[in-house]
């Protein structure tokens, strides 16, 4: 396989929006954290050395520029050096640099929603954190999900749809897809409150799901379910239901 992800095995977390743009493209990909486990993830990631990745999740291309090998971490990084090689970026270069924006943009609210639990440190339990953590919750359920949503919703709608670049998908599109599924399962009754709001972003949620890629591997056994040990964690006392009739 030309491909070698490497994320940590159980949590969908950051790994999957990688592991949905390689399933839209059709792009053959050796899961390697979840068929190896940690102990393999972290020999392989201690034995690189130079410029290497500092986290997981990080993709290893063993056809790389110069036919040599290359391993890249950070998610936007990923996605746009794939997008690039393998056409499901924009159809010119200001368009390109726009996606990319969008993307770290993702990139922003991914880690937003992380802070949500883990406001304090991220080496401390939640349970070590849970009044800060309900303060921020508190601040990310009112502002920042329709702050984040509405600026995508207004990118979506300026392109015309149903997709970020117009009719082809691109990286920004299964990005949002799993921000979006992510969002409805940590905050479930906020999201009902906000549900038609958005219809760009609705349009186009439908539009990747009905992708043929995308179709298959949600209905396959390799898409690992939301749980509390991911970025996208359902804990009922951070999704209370007051703020559902705002914005």
């Amino acid at each position: 396989m030309s491909y070698e992800l490497w994320y940590w095995l159980g949590i969908p977390g950051r790994g999957e929006f990688v592991r949905l743009a390689l399933e839209a493209a059709g792009l053959p990909y050796a899961d390697k954290g979840c068929k190896q486990g940690a102990e393999a993830l972290m020999q392989d990631l201690s034995g690189r050395g130079g410029i290497a990745p500092f986290a997981p999740p990080y993709l290893v291309d063993r056809d790389g520029p110069g036919g040599g090998e290359l391993a890249i971490g950070q998610v936007a990084h990923i996605l746009t050096y794939l997008a690039e090689k393998h056409g499901f970026n924009g159809p010119d270069p200001l368009t390109n640099l726009k996606l990319i924006q969008l993307q770290l943009d993702i990139s922003d609210m991914v880690a937003e929603v992380h802070a949500t639990h883990h406001p304090l440190a991220n080496g401390l339990y939640y349970a070590d954190q849970k009044e800060a953590a309900a303060r921020r919750a508190q601040e990310f359920r009112s502002n920042r999900i329709p702050k984040f949503l509405g600026h995508f919703e207004r990118a979506l709608a300026a392109g015309g749809g149903p997709f970020m670049a117009g009719e082809a998908w691109s990286h920004v599109d299964t990005s949002l897809f799993q921000l979006l599924a992510g969002l409805d399962y940590a905050f479930p009754n906020r999201m009902a409150g906000l549900a038609g709001t958005y219809p760009a972003l609705e349009r186009m949620r439908r539009a990747v799901e009905a992708l043929p890629g995308i179709a298959a591997y949600l209905a396959s056994d390799r898409r690992q379910p939301f749980n509390e040990d991911g970025i996208f964690r359902h804990y009922p006392e951070l999704d209370l239901a007051a703020e559902q009739a705002a914005n």
